[in-house]
Order: C-alpha cells, then sequence, then structure tokens
C-alpha cells in the first residue's frame, strides 16, 4: 500500500516508527522509467523507500520553465504504487520553505559554477538547499540519484562528504529510450522532428566515447553535433569522473548541454582515457 502525504508533520509520523533502513528517491515528478529504475534499485536495497515529489523553485531560474514545469501527481502515485514504494511526499512550497525563501542556502561553491552552473547560475546552489532538507526530513538512510544529472549526482556526494551527512548517495546508471535518447521529464516538449535531432546527442556522446585520446573523443563528438542544425549546443566538455581536468589516462566523463526546439537536455557517458585504454 503506497500512501500520499503532503505536510512534514505527515512524514514525521510515518518514519519514526519504521525499524529498518529508509531509501529516498527525489523527484520533480512527471515520473518516467527512468524514476521507475531508481525505485527498483531502492527497494532492492532498503526497507522502506520514499519518493518525494516537489519541482522546486529555488533551482529554476528567471527564464526556465517552473510554471510549465509537467505536474502529474495522480499518474505519479499510481507509478510508485506499481513500483511498491511505501510513501509518497509532495509538499507545498510553503511546506517545504514555511518562513519563505530562505535566507541561508547551500554554496555549490567552484563545482556549481561550471557546466550546468555557467549556463544556470544559482541552480545548483537552489537543488542542494532542497536535497539538504528532504534527507533530514525523510531521515533516509540511503538516497537514489540518476547519472544522467551526473554533475547535480557530483555536488550531492561533495555536500554529505563536506558537511558529514550520515546517508549514502547511491548513482544509478542513465536509463535510455530504445532509440538513445536520455529519458528526461522534458522529453514530453519534443515535437517527431525536434526528436529525431535530439538523438545526435547521445550519438556524438556514443561516439566520443570510442576513443581514448581526450582531443579526438570531443572533435568526434563536436562533428556529430554540429551536422544536426535542429541542435544548439550550450557546452561540450571532456572532464575526469570527479569533473576536473580529464587525466591522461584513466576514466573521463564526456558532457553536453544543447537546446533543440525549445527544449534544453542534457546527457552524458563514461569513457576511458590514455593510450592503453583500448
Amino acid at each position: 500500500m503506497t500512501h500520499l502525504i503532503h505536510t512534514r508533520d505527515q512524514l514525521a509520523t510515518a518514519v519514526a516508527p519504521v525499524p529498518g533502513e529508509i531509501a529516498v528517491v527525489m523527484t520533480m515528478g512527471a515520473l518516467h522509467e527512468g524514476h521507475r529504475v531508481l525505485m527498483r534499485e531502492a527497494r532492492k536495497r532498503a526497507d522502506f523507500v520514499i519518493v518525494t515529489i516537489f519541482v522546486n523553485p529555488l533551482q529554476f531560474g528567471p527564464n526556465e520553465d517552473f510554471e510549465k514545469y509537467p505536474r502529474t501527481l495522480e499518474a505519479d502515485v499510481e507509478a510508485c504504487r506499481e513500483e511498491g514504494v511505501a510513501l509518497v511526499f509532495a509538499p507545498s512550497r510553503d511546506e517545504v520553505y514555511p518562513t519563505g525563501a530562505p535566507s541561508i542556502t547551500m554554496n555549490a561553491g567552484p563545482l556549481g559554477g561550471i557546466l550546468e552552473g555557467a549556463s544556470r547560475p544559482g541552480h545548483f546552489s537552489g537543488m542542494l538547499t532542497v536535497v539538504q532538507k528532504l534527507l533530514m526530513l525523510t531521515r533516509a538512510d540511503v538516497a537514489f540519484f540518476g547519472e544522467k544529472d551526473f554533475q547535480q549526482l557530483a555536488l550531492i556526494r561533495r555536500m554529505v562528504a563536506d558537511l558529514e551527512l550520515d546517508v549514502e548517495i547511491a548513482g544509478v546508471p542513465t536509463v535510455r529510450e530504445p532509440d538513445g535518447l536520455a529519458m528526461s521529464s522534458r522529453n514530453r516538449y519534443l515535437s517527431a522532428d525536434d526528436r529525431r535531432a535530439a538523438l545526435a546527442l547521445s550519438r556524438a556522446l556514443r561516439e566520443g566515447a570510442t576513443h581514448t585520446d581526450a582531443p579526438v573523443a570531443l572533435a568526434a563528438a563536436t562533428k556529430i553535433l554540429a551536422d544536426e542544425p535542429g541542435v544548439r549546443v550550450d557546452y561540450l566538455a571532456l572532464t575526469g569522473a570527479d569533473l576536473g581536468d580529464p587525466p591522461p589516462a584513466g576514466p573521463g566523463r564526456l558532457l553536453v548541454a544543447a537546446r533543440v526546439g525549445s527544449t534544453r537536455l542534457i546527457d552524458n557517458v563514461a569513457l576511458t582515457l590514455g593510450a592503453g585504454a583500448a
């Protein structure tokens, strides 16, 4: 039985008697198969699974899609029921921020100012603020996040380590459509033509990841994106696995953000650099 609750008092009452491990999957709703995979991984691990559904205003910029972000609570709760989730916490803005916009928020640091942070100033501070609040409210022992938002995952791990929070952060590989497009709630905004153009992102990343030389990998991915007129690239970057400089040899990450039509999409893949990688 999945219970839907909306207040922090209801949440505290629900989690207080839980004797075993609590897992949380944090979402903004409009749930898709990628979210379901996170729920399944959480159920494998924990005795009690909570899904949070909250469109966090702090992580949206003034020209972003907060108002039109899809809100499908009834369908989302049904998806949680089908996946055996114990509790859905869907609070209002006032429930999460009872005194209004918080005067003290998380500082995302240097890692929060590159890539997505450079394109969306303030986004990661808002994201970390709500994640920290939800970790405290849910009393989670482990939280599951998808690797599609790789910079987000890296920042949450850094926050948990730096603040010595007693919670494990588990990353789950990106879930993709059969055609390779990374699953996202924003995919529903894509027209048929946009959808075809968007496939260039995953195609470029796959091609880049076949190369072990960093400049060659970047060049290969860049060419595929440049050949698709429907894609307007925000950034394409090759980094180390920790989003620092890529190593001469070892694990790296290839990340992209682009607009397709009016929709902004992100994606990334792991790759291995160095002459001995092949």
